[in-house]
């Protein structure tokens, strides 16, 4: 006769062969693999010689170059802006190119710009009068390009057809690998008042001293990116997903009135011819000063330059080289300060160009913001390799470029702020200086992914924001402990992933057809990395990971599985999916505590094993013992010791002794409790459980189950939890670090959360 103990192994084994069964013959189909930790490959591009299957460029990687010399002049009476460019283009791909893309975003506010037709809009019931007028009863701005002549490098016209903001020019022989192609564009356009619809790009006008303002990009007809991805990036500029640029060498000169303070990308090659013999010394001390930025053109000085209106012109030449792009700003109104700032060993200036209606803010706290942030992102990232960053003042805006960026923040007319402008603008100077590590150095293609950009650089945005909090805490009012970011933490995007499903897109959508661009394209990727480095990952495999994948693809044209494959190939972490609920779907986070059973153990058999045994016609004698479970409340748990709730320890010692040596019974603790909690996840994302057990004595214990705990049942899963002392309550992601849409089902027992959540949420903004 076989041992009857193994008999009741194989009952159990066939019960549990039996439920599955049970489970598959009532789908009464088959299906597809819908686990949601497969693998991407149905998502992932075929890793090839350009881009490797751990995320890093391929042995056959290639990328185009594009080097610029320029001639800009900026006429300020008229606010016209006119220039003369050479382009060298450089071929490195193995293809032959018959023709080139230029972009030319300027069209974008032509008289005949398609932009305006492709939103549909109904009439709203009431407007500011300014809107009113702007959108019905003002003639279109005329701002687009004027294309006086392309030709080649001996002069002659070159064949080209203009279709909106893109312009193709038609080789005279196709370009070869290793073939340059030098051309030249003559061009000008109308600057428009950047204020009336926030555009990127054009002049602020002051009327009460009659002076604009000149915050300048986009400006001159720019290579489209060709890649092994896309082919030529000629995909148009609809006005809201930005650029897809190459990398090149610039050499610009730009003439503009002589009392003009201007910076821009580049090294300044003529500081002694534009700067007076005052301002170099006081650079010259900058240089050498690390603690409080020097002013290099006073308040008082900007203010008696405003009066001007000089006649004269100054010609200013910028040098860069590898950078994506240029921008740069210009007026006689512009005050300046500089501040060394130490990184990696080297001298970088941190520099703001502001007019007086920015001060006292400006003056007092935006150098120092471009400072601290230069830190956090190199200690992120890489060392910012470039000698300066600027910040400059422009009403309404937050733009960024090579080493220049333009941001918002206005106090009144009387100097005073309150906390939410002094946040706002300490908030986007950081998130702008920031753009220069994403996508100015790591150089995604923001028309076709804009979070790649937007979202990475929000992430350590909100980094560089708790720095700037510690390293300045006299920039925070008296009622905060840290700086109140407001995207980052994971409670602050609930609101969005809970909202309507027919406005909310995947973040894994091209930038111009997402519904809710902030959230989608800044908050919720920023938010899911985010809680990648603080609840999944950790930070230390994180960090890791993240700064070799910004060390891979510095000065190159990554795309978004690369970043996938490499966090993935720096950490050992199966993060597929991850990606796939964050990224790809546009599910949201609802775990919750279903159900909770207390078992006590017993050396009687329970109802389960007696019913077993009179079936099969065993006695209890012939069995070998055994430890039986009774769940509290049953007939079992009344008929027994046990309703005093008390395990039968003294029995189940006795059962487990003959197990361990006298040395490791001596350490034994044999729990008095069992619990079967069964978890449930009634939302569709993954993540892992964090649980805080609290117990009687008032201890508690925090545990996180990995996110691989659902990776056998998609809906709900049970631990049993033995403890020598009995639990009180249990509570999910008590402190909001996974996003989760609904808390009224986190805890156990059952109680009102609503309240604990909203206080949570007012005490912890972070």
């Amino acid at each position: 006769m076989r041992n009857l103990f193994y008999y009741i192994l194989a009952f159990f084994m066939t019960a549990n062969t039996f439920a599955q069964q049970q489970d598959t013959t009532a789908v009464k189909r088959g299906h597809t693999n819908t686990n949601k930790f497969k693998q991407l490959y149905d998502q992932f591009s075929t890793p090839n010689a350009y881009r490797a299957a751990s995320g890093a460029p391929g042995y056959a990687y290639y990328q185009q170059q594009a080097d610029y010399k320029m001639n800009i002049t900026v006429d300020d009476e008229n606010a016209r802006l006119s220039g003369f460019e050479k382009i060298t283009y450089t071929n490195n791909s193995p293809d032959v190119l018959r023709y080139l893309w230029v972009q030319l975003d300027q069209n974008v506010r032509s008289k005949d710009s398609k932009t305006p037709l492709i939103e549909g809009k109904a009439l709203e019931p009431v407007f500011l009068p300014k809107d009113f007028t702007a959108k019905y009863t003002k003639a279109p701005f005329d701002g687009g390009f004027v294309i006086e002549h392309v030709k080649n490098s001996k002069g002659e016209p070159l064949a080209h057809t203009i279709h909106q903001t893109m312009m193709r020019v038609e080789l005279p022989k196709p370009m070869q690998t290793g073939d340059k192609f030098t051309f030249s564009i003559q061009w000008w356009y109308n600057i428009n008042d950047h204020v009336i619809e926030r555009d990127r790009s054009g002049y602020e006008y002051f009327p009460k001293d009659k002076n604009r303002a000149y915050v300048i990009a986009q400006f001159y007809p720019r290579m489209a990116v060709y890649s092994d991805v896309e082919g030529w990036q000629n995909s148009q500029f609809w006005g809201r997903d930005e650029f897809a640029l190459p990398f090149g060498d610039f050499e610009v000169d730009i003439t503009v009135p002589a009392d003009h303070i201007l910076d821009g990308t580049g090294v300044l090659v003529n500081r002694k011819d534009v700067y007076t013999e005052t301002m170099l010394e006081r650079y010259e001390n900058a240089k050498k000063t690390y603690d409080k930025p020097v002013l290099i053109v006073t308040q008082k000085e900007a203010e008696a330059a405003e009066k001007g209106f000089a006649k004269t012109t100054k010609t200013w030449k910028l040098r860069a080289k590898n950078v994506r792009d240029f921008g740069f700003a210009t007026s006689r109104k512009f005050i300046l300060d500089m501040m060394a700032v130490k990184i990696g060993g080297k001298d970088v200036m941190a520099v703001s160009m502001y007019p007086k209606e920015g001060n006292p803010l400006w003056e007092e706290w935006s150098t120092k913001a471009v400072a601290s942030t230069l830190k956090t992102y190199s200690r992120m990232t890489f060392d910012y390799p470039y000698h300066k960053a600027i910040s400059v003042h422009a009403k309404n805006q937050g733009m960024e470029y090579p080493m220049i960026c333009w941001n918002y923040g206005r106090p009144k007319e009387d100097g005073t702020y309150n906390d939410r402008v002094k946040y706002a603008m300490m908030g986007v100077i950081i998130h702008e200086v920031g753009h220069n590590f994403f996508p100015m150095i790591v150089n995604s293609d923001e028309r076709q992914w804009t979070w790649m950009d937007e979202g990475l650089n929000t992430f350590v945005q909100y980094v560089a924001e708790q720095d700037f909090g510690k390293t300045y805490p006299s920039a925070l009012s008296e009622k905060d402990t840290h700086f109140p970011s407001d995207r980052g933490p994971a409670h602050m995007i609930v609101p969005y992933m809970s909202g309507n499903q027919d406005f909310i897109a995947p973040i894994m959508t091209k930038g111009s057809n997402t519904y809710q661009f902030g959230n989608n394209a800044y908050g919720k990727p920023a938010t899911a990395l985010n809680i990648l480095r603080e609840t999944v990952m950790g930070h230390e495999l994180f960090d890791y990971a993240f700064k070799e994948y910004a060390r891979r693809w510095k000065f190159k044209h990554p795309t978004p599985e690369d970043f996938f494959r490499t966090m993935e190939d720096a950490s050992a972490f199966d993060l597929d999916w991850f990606w796939r609920g964050w990224f790809y779907t546009t599910d949201w986070v609802d775990i919750g505590v279903k159900d909770v059973k207390r078992y006590f153990v017993t050396s009687q058999p329970n109802a389960y094993i007696r019913a077993y045994l009179k079936e099969h016609g065993i006695t209890q004698k012939q069995l070998k013992p055994l430890v039986y479970t009774v769940e509290e409340g049953s007939e079992d748990f009344k008929k027994s010791m046990l309703k005093q709730k008390v395990a039968d320890v003294e029995t189940l010692k006795s059962y487990i002794m003959d197990n361990f040596s006298a040395e490791e019974q001596s350490a034994i603790k044999v729990p008095q409790y069992f619990y079967n909690v069964t978890f449930e996840k009634p939302g569709g994302l993954v993540m892992p459980i964090i649980v805080e057990y609290t117990y009687k004595d008032g201890s508690k214990l925090k545990e996180t189950y990995p996110a691989e705990i659902w990776r056998l049942n998609d809906k709900e899963v049970s631990k049993v939890i033995a403890s020598d002392k009995e639990i009180v309550s249990i509570q999910i992601d008590a402190k909001l670090e996974t996003a989760d849409v609904n808390v009224e089902n986190n805890v156990w027992p059952r109680r009102e959360v609503k309240s604990e959540f909203e206080r949570f949420k007012s005490t912890n903004k972070n």
